[in-house]
């Protein structure tokens, strides 16, 4: 290739002859070419597709310039014809050309491709083009695609790294405007100063990849210890070159042994695949504030890159479909160099040290096991996903964290089942093996089982190739003189090796592993000293629940000790824990409310939830608070994902002089497709209200101080950033009424960030006894006799509390008449961006009350939308009351939407990861 680079246009011209021999044992007719810089040029893409699945949202609404794609493209024969090519249906990135010659095996053709690629700002996926004009470009230029199985592999662009390029050998003459400077992992065979420009001449054998990474000046540190150069401009923190020098020589050694020797010249470990890639954890809080020093921070993140990096450009593997054994080497060989170099180290780093600190789990863990925890994190959420999954498949935090760690922890499951150093030689000689050609799982499980003499098909069965759980626990146990005889359940389907342990005062006095329990077993071990007999005790199987493995040999006393612990903490399989926090909520009429908030709600969820929540409130001199209770049960296979079974309660004020007390038994199912990416959900829900009010001096009473409603719910909704559709029905019973009611709504975020906003809603009595207007439709509120909606004053008239908006029933903003439809209402609300944030809203309706006809209500006005569904604005203009901006006291007609609530909040952030 001859490459010239523009740095002003972001333009990279390339000429390029291309040599393809036919390797195969097939007769080509057309050669498929990567041309993965075309993925950034539309967002109906792939690439596009998963930031809209992730919420990603500003390659969507990227200026043109900020794109890249591929454009100006010849492709011509070895006589200078032109050939046909065109690009594959729904694969923007894929380039298939037709030859005019079938190609045999053994032959090949030359080919003469002339391009140009305009390079996409980096802020989409660390690759491209940055601030102060640095670049860094892999897998940008047309490459052909490799050949597998009969078929080219036309994997597009997914931004999961796993490019499936075929071993090819290049040589480039490169031309850079003065001034800049090129690192790249090839190898530098000349190098040209010119008046404008500067030269490269470089070259590889037998490459997948390489990168080109360009600045105006060069930050690179060079290491070199005679077989390999080491290039890195990994933040330092201001390390001298000497620290540097002896950590990646630690580190580049330790890969050496561990794994074998590099097959190139030289490696880049820049900070730009960190960034992609980080070690995620406190280290990732700014130096001020991180609990590890400057040395241990370089060395973890030049760790993680250095053994990612020299794994993708030297093993040949499917990263799409194998991804899991390279990932699974590089936390296990993490996990061993942290286990080699600092046994001692937290989780938490120095934080540990703080003697005040020293009952949270959290400060108390291991370094290494934190893995454990991310990965149960998505178990206990139900959103893990089997190894075997294709990597495009994965949800974001499985494809980042989750499934790398699951690797990492099966092998060294095995690690400790098979000992006798099985597992490092295996991965010695798998990795030889990979370097030097094109490599599949079947090779990695051959090389294993050639080694172990025992059964290993329950690894790959059970923990590669299936998401279920593996949970044992302990059933009846009988202690007799010289022994302890005791039965292990399965509480799961998965059958796999256990170990078993002798515990006291925290040592280690025996160790058995067992085998083929698939529902349950009995065993007997002779009694020493031990007082506790314990299911994998040091967390070696990836176990879902390690709270019910213990079990105590003495007379009296828990299996596990009772413990509290301040805020929230991990949970600790040791201990049965109870967490207490302080609480605190507001409302006009209780005012602040303070407690001491008492819950089992660790950071991983559990199946049995309990929450009590007394507080007392400054303003009414009372005791308020809420309680629940309810058992989680998830489900592993089918579209039916979760059900609920909870029972909640809570007692507020809802006027100055009066409170309520709500009760809720309720039970709910939740739909999800088996394809965990594809944001669809669905559910319903029953709950049974008992409501118990008390009389209000300042309130117009009537006969709805005590009853008793029962709700059924549907939902049913699909969410990207580009658009949401949502509908869903409402259905109420009581002695005094029925009702049923639905609504549709509809998001779209167009490509200029103009967004429309459509809802439609209707809802009718099916009976209605009542004299009065409490179980009414709402027109501008809806009726909250549920107590379900967080009103901050949700019994004021008047005021700013009562200028609250909540959506629901007719979504009116202007307070207008009728207030109340006790018969039937059909309302649709619309909004259109005008700019920025600054919306125009819309409502239209028909309102029906007894013994009155149907009345036409309307209103409009601008909407300012500072945060999506979080804080919002809304004024009024024009509706039934007439020009409302021109009237008097204007400000009490604003409206306001505010979410307080964390858990909601929350999901504004994490909703890209799950």
């Amino acid at each position: 290739m001859t490459v010239a680079l523009d740095v002003e246009k972001k333009l990279v011209s390339v000429y390029q002859e291309l040599t393809f021999n036919n390797q195969t044992n097939d007769t080509l007719d057309a050669i498929i070419l990567n041309d993965w810089n075309n993925a950034y040029s539309d967002k109906n893409s792939t690439l596009g597709k998963r930031f809209s699945d992730e919420f990603e949202r500003n390659f969507l609404l990227a200026k043109d310039e900020d794109k890249g794609f591929t454009t100006n493209v010849i492709i011509l024969d070895q006589n200078k014809s032109t050939l046909d090519w065109r690009r594959l249906e729904d694969k923007v990135d894929i380039i298939k050309i037709r030859l005019e010659n079938k190609l045999a095996p053994n032959k090949s053709v030359k080919l003469f491709l002339i391009y140009s690629l305009k390079i996409p700002n980096d802020s989409f996926t660390g690759y491209g083009f940055g601030k102060k004009n640095n670049f860094y470009l892999k897998d940008f230029f047309l490459t052909p695609a490799r050949y597998e199985n009969g078929a080219f592999v036309t994997n597009s662009n997914a931004n999961i790294d796993d490019v499936a390029n075929s071993l090819s050998d290049y040589e480039l003459e490169v031309s850079i405007p003065k001034g800049h400077e090129l690192t790249t992992d090839l190898n530098q065979d000349s190098y040209l100063e010119n008046p404008i420009t500067n030269s490269y001449t470089l070259s590889g054998k037998n490459r997948q990849s390489f990168s080109f990474l360009l600045g105006k000046k060069s930050n690179y540190f060079s290491y070199s210890n005679g077989t390999i150069e080491v290039l890195s401009n990994i933040d330092d923190n201001k390390l001298d070159d000497i620290k540097k020098a002896i950590i990646i020589d630690r580190i580049v050694g330790f890969v050496n042994d561990n794994i074998g020797n590099y097959p190139h010249q030289k490696i880049t470990v820049s900070q730009a695949d960190y960034d992609r890639n980080p070690f995620y954890g406190l280290n990732q809080l700014p130096s001020f504030l991180s609990p590890f020093s400057n040395e241990f921070l370089y060395e973890l993140k030049f760790l993680k890159t250095y053994i990612n990096n020299f794994l993708r450009s030297s093993v040949n593997l499917n990263q799409r479909n194998d991804y899991w054994i390279s990932d699974g080497i590089q936390v296990y060989m993490m996990m061993k160099y942290m286990d080699e170099f600092h046994p001692q180290s937290k989780m938490m780093g120095s934080i540990a040290r703080f003697k005040i600190l020293k009952s949270f789990n959290l400060i108390n863990l291991d370094f290494n096991q934190q893995y454990s925890y991310y990965y149960l994190l998505m178990v206990r959420k139900n959103l893990d996903q089997a190894l075997n999954q294709p990597k495009d498949k994965l949800i974001r935090f499985n494809e980042r964290i989750a499934s790398k760690y699951k690797a990492g922890l099966s092998f060294n499951y095995l690690d400790s089942y098979l000992e006798q150093n099985i597992i490092p030689t295996s991965i010695k000689e798998f990795y030889f093996l990979s370097s030097t050609k094109q490599t599949t799982r079947s090779d990695f499980e051959t090389i294993l089982k050639s080694k172990s003499t025992k059964n290993i098909d329950w690894f790959f069965n059970n923990i590669i190739d299936s998401r279920d759980l593996i949970d044992y626990k302990f059933g009846k146990i009988i202690k007799e003189k010289d022994s302890v005889t005791f039965t292990i359940k399965n509480n799961k389907i998965t059958t796999v090796p256990i170990p078993v342990f002798g515990i006291k005062n925290k040592q280690v006095l025996f160790k058995k592993w067992l085998e083929n329990i698939k529902t349950d077993s009995t065993f007997t071990v002779p009694k020493t000293d031990y007082d506790k007999i314990v299911i994998n005790y040091k967390n070696e199987v990836p176990e879902n629940n390690l709270r019910n493995n213990w079990k105590s040999l003495k007379r009296l006393g828990l299996n596990r000790p009772l413990k509290f612990a301040f805020m929230k903490d991990l949970e600790n399989p040791y201990y049965n824990q109870i967490l207490y926090v302080p609480s605190f909520e507001y409302n006009l009429y209780d005012g602040a409310m303070l407690g001491l908030r008492f819950h089992t709600k660790t950071i991983l969820e559990k199946p049995f939830v309990l929450d009590v929540n007394p507080m007392y409130a400054i303003n009414s001199e009372s005791l308020s608070g809420s309680f629940s209770f309810g058992i989680n049960k998830d489900y592993r296979e089918g579209k039916l994902f979760n059900m609920k079974y909870f029972m909640s309660g809570s007692r507020f004020h809802y006027a100055p002089d009066a409170t309520y007390f709500k009760l809720n038994p309720s039970i709910s199912m939740t739909f999800r497709d088996p394809d965990l990416r594809n944001n669809h959900k669905s559910g319903i829900s029953a709950r049974y209200n008992i409501i118990n009010k008390e009389k209000s001096k300042f309130l117009l009473q009537e006969k709805e101080d005590n009853y008793s409603i029962f709700n059924l719910r549907y939902f049913n909704f699909t969410n990207e950033i580009t658009s949401l559709f949502s509908y869903g029905t409402d259905f109420q019973y009581s002695n005094g009424f029925s009702k049923i009611s639905g609504s549709i709504f509809y998001r779209k975020l167009y490509d200029d960030n103009r967004q429309l906003s459509l809802r439609l809603y209707a809802g009718s009595f099916i009976t209605n006894k009542t004299i009065s207007d409490y179980y009414s439709f709402g027109i501008s509120s809806p009726n909250d006799y549920l107590f379900e909606q967080n009103l901050l004053g949700r019994s004021e008239s008047s005021g700013l509390f009562s200028q609250q908006y909540v959506v629901g029933d007719g979504g009116f903003k202007s307070k207008i008449m009728p207030t109340n439809a006790n018969k039937w209402l059909v309302a649709s609300n619309a909004s259109f961006t005008i700019w920025n944030w600054i919306e125009l809203y819309g409502d239209i309706g028909l309102a029906k009350n007894k013994s009155i006809s149907p009345e036409f209500i309307y209103d409009n006005g601008i909407r300012l939308n500072f945060v999506q569904d979080f804080f919002e604005l809304y004024l009024p203009i024009y509706s039934n009351n007439g020009w409302e901006i021109a009237q008097p006291n204007y400000d009490e007609k604003i409206r306001f939407l505010i979410t307080v609530s964390p858990k909601t909040l929350l999901n504004l952030f994490t909703r890209k990861w799950f």
